[in-house]
């Protein structure tokens, strides 16, 4: 119900900061704009003050939009006005109009990143679950349990507030394929170091198999039945809401996490097996036989429940000061900045999945999922979206800001523009780079649907 609306907000408040970067800078810079339009195509409102003021549009597809300038290349120009066209101006004052679009996004996402900062958000504490067998955490010694302290890469040590800064930097280390150190305290147990070595991970994507992989996939939930689907595995066996489970087939049960690994395990030569759990309803134990349903997650079978497995994990109010919040904000600003042209690079020399490209749909989606959790949940994915906006934009593609950037550095460097016949062609080249790029975001985007 949300995803639609949730997506046009998004896209066209997203469209809207960065063009209007491109609107200021080009007044401040003394050049006449002639149109901002929020869209393209039909124009569905208008406004002009004047017959010489710039005319305001939002138009019908609200996929893109633009700022239409006073431009000798255009079209012919009074020579009383010929002062206010773009084309007429220095070099450094072009540069920073183009600029000014991709910059306004990322300021967007400073400011989302700091408002979310100021006025705190509910987060999962960054207690661990017990780490899947054979993983990086469970070789590292982890057992589940643990309080997460401080967290970073060999040069960078933060401190941890919640399981999001967790799985943030294992994201990072992953991609960055750098090694992370840990310091965790157990319930009894003092505070210890220890290392997870992702540099040897190799990771292509980030999915549920990477941080299976590395043995930390979800926060600590106490091992209890959540809501059961009528027809489901679970409610055949009588299981109820509530219901804690203390051991499967002997085997004692940690965590939530634990118990969701043992029922995809209950598959074992493509036939699912009867599981005998020792439970605890209104505090009284019970044996119960439980056969989950075989179920497909990709290529593997796995066996299912019909029922949400794992308590709600420990909450935790994460809010930071006015100082504070900005310091993180740009933290953030820059990380995500970071991370998003590493990949980039990485997908470029074969080292990253393309499947990490994502289209509109899955945008949408996730615009629908995020405004359905509230409103600093939204404005999370807003900052996370402004962040790509700007720095896709940047890159040196032609039709792209960065790649009229990248003819002005041309122009700087060798004292004259690009000729109109290169021009031509490095746009035409742009044209089918972004055109390559949206058929893998958009292929990328049914897949997930049907799979």
């Amino acid at each position: 119900m949300l995803t639609l609306p949730a997506f046009v907000v998004a896209i066209a408040l997203l469209i809207a900061i960065h063009e209007y970067g491109h609107y200021r800078m080009a007044l401040a810079c003394g050049v006449k704009v002639l149109r901002f339009s929020i869209g393209f195509g039909k124009p569905l409102w208008r406004r002009q003050g004047s017959p010489d003021a710039t005319e305001f549009v939002v138009a019908l597809v609200p996929l893109g939009g633009f700022v239409k300038m006073l431009d000798e290349r255009e079209g012919p120009v009074d020579p009383a006005e010929r002062h206010l066209a773009f084309n007429t101006q220095p070099l450094l004052r072009r540069a920073a109009i183009v600029a000014a679009g991709p910059l306004a996004n990322l300021a967007l996402a400073l400011a989302l990143y700091s408002g979310v900062n100021w006025m705190g958000v509910e987060l999962p504490q960054a207690i661990l679950s017990q780490p899947t067998a054979d993983s990086l955490a469970a070789k590292a010694g982890l057992v589940g349990g643990e309080r997460v302290l401080r967290i970073g890469l060999a040069d960078d040590d933060l401190a941890v507030l919640s399981f999001d800064d967790v799985r943030w930097q294992l994201t990072r280390a992953a991609l960055k394929a750098q090694d992370l150190r840990l310091e965790v305290a157990g319930v009894d147990s003092a505070p210890r170091m220890l290392a997870l070595p992702l540099s040897g991970l190799q990771a292509t994507e980030v999915d549920a198999r990477l941080f299976a992989r590395i043995g930390i996939a979800a926060p600590f939930s106490r091992p209890m039945m959540g809501e059961i689907l009528a027809d489901g595995a679970a409610a055949r066996a009588g299981l109820e809401k509530g219901d804690e489970v203390l051991t499967v087939d002997g085997q004692r049960v940690v965590d939530g996490q634990q118990l969701r690994q043992l029922i995809r395990a209950s598959v074992r030569d493509g036939k699912v097996q009867l599981q005998r759990w020792r439970i605890v309803r209104q505090g009284l134990t019970r044996d119960v036989d439980v056969l989950p349903a075989l179920a497909q997650d990709g290529s593997e079978a796995v066996g299912r429940v019909g029922a949400y497995v794992g308590a709600p994990p420990d909450m935790a109010m994460v809010r930071y000061g006015l100082i504070d919040g900005v310091t993180r904000g740009v933290r953030q600003t820059w990380d995500m900045s970071t991370l998003t042209l590493t990949m980039m690079g990485r997908m470029l020399v074969g080292e990253a999945s393309v499947k990490n490209i994502s289209g509109p749909l899955t945008i949408a989606e996730f615009a629908g999922k995020s405004a359905g959790q509230g409103l600093t949940q939204y404005l999370v994915f807003l900052a996370l979206v402004s962040v790509s906006l700007g720095v896709l934009n940047l890159l040196p593609i032609p039709v792209l800001d960065g790649g009229h950037l990248m003819y002005y550095l041309w122009e700087a460097i060798t004292g004259r523009p690009v000729s109109d016949q290169w021009m031509e062609r490095l746009q035409q080249g742009g044209i089918a780079v972004l055109m390559v790029m949206m058929s893998i975001a958009l292929f990328n985007d049914i897949s997930r649907l049907f799979s």
